[in-house]
């Protein structure tokens, strides 16, 4: 179980006075020897980047040959002051990432280490600013998002799980965690079967998945209509990448206080580990390399809808 280390990184988190530095002492405190944090100022204000790594027993970092899995915690801000008080729905994606290393490093601490190496990487940041979108407000950041990838996206993630609270639509009415199909290269790919299996041993329910368009996994800043920002990350990367959403019955402001569900949290945090157990072992994929193969033979590259467009 990880509730309690979503309570602890909760509990850290929902602080007008919480920063970069304070998040990589806790880690310090916890286990962690690679921590990072840089602070970007913005035309908005700042945030502070945190990455950290965990070594895995036959990871990269230790000379062996394991994938590395990445998980990022996705989000405008985990919190908008001084117009809310308070952790904002926001927040889950830092809140799941977080939690994802926490409880790697407890394992570790007792004997239980993963087999490939683990990178977590999300930003602190509890005075962000709102801005409209429909049906409900998102929360903004600081910073633009080609910065924010810049940051949290590395050429080490040989996968990526990009975890975000996504409750500010009316296309997926379910309340817990739902996954993405796979994304790589400007392609939209079939739902691993392997993550589905995960999802549904985890949360003991059938696996929810979030409906994508074309528009989803393009970048930031074009004028077309995102769900959110939960696919950001597959547009500056070769990596596969995964949405891991946070979901609610209804639609539900980013910057809402009070609307974090710690037991669905639990659930997406349980997910992220065990895909690292079984990713880093060799015995799950994001997708099937052949016939991604394939289909580039067939249509070419798709790289283009990683960029801006013409």
């Amino acid at each position: 179980m990880s509730f309690s280390q979503v309570l602890q990184t909760y509990d850290l988190l929902d602080s007008a006075h919480v920063n970069g530095e304070r998040v990589a002492d806790w880690l310090k405190q916890n286990g962690a020897n690679t921590v990072e944090v840089k602070r970007i100022e913005g035309a908005r204000g700042y945030t502070d980047f945190i990455r950290v790594t965990i070594p895995g027993s036959e990871g990269r970092s230790r000379g062996g040959s394991a994938p590395t899995l990445g998980v990022i915690g996705r989000l405008g801000g985990i919190g908008a002051r001084p117009s809310q008080i308070g952790l904002v729905s926001d927040a889950d994606g830092a809140i799941v990432a977080l939690a994802t290393a926490l409880k790697a490093l407890h394992m570790q601490a007792q004997g239980d280490q993963l087999p490939g190496d683990l990178i977590v990487a999300t930003h602190i940041c509890p005075h962000a600013p709102t801005i409209p979108h429909e049906p409900v407000p998102f929360m903004g950041a600081p910073i633009d998002m080609a910065t924010m990838n810049k940051h949290e996206v590395v050429p080490e993630m040989d996968a990526i799980l990009s975890v975000d609270t996504t409750k500010g639509n009316r296309i997926l009415n379910h309340k817990g965690v739902a996954i993405s199909p796979t994304v790589k290269e400007g392609y939209i790919l079939p739902v691993s079967n392997d993550l589905v299996n995960v999802l549904e041993i985890v949360s003991g329910c059938p696996a929810r998945v979030l409906p994508l368009s074309l528009y989803d996994i393009t970048p930031y800043g074009n004028d077309l209509y995102h769900v959110n920002s939960i696919l950001q990350p597959a547009t500056a990367t070769t990596a596969p990448v995964v949405g891991v959403a946070i979901t609610a019955e209804i639609p539900v402001p980013g910057c809402a206080t009070g609307a974090s569900h710690v037991p669905d949290l639990d659930v997406a945090t349980r997910f992220c580990l065990e895909v690292a157990k079984a990713f880093g072992a060799g015995r799950l994929q994001f997708y099937d390399r052949e016939q991604f193969a394939h289909a580039q033979t067939l249509y070419g590259s798709l790289t283009h809808f990683q960029t801006m467009g013409r």
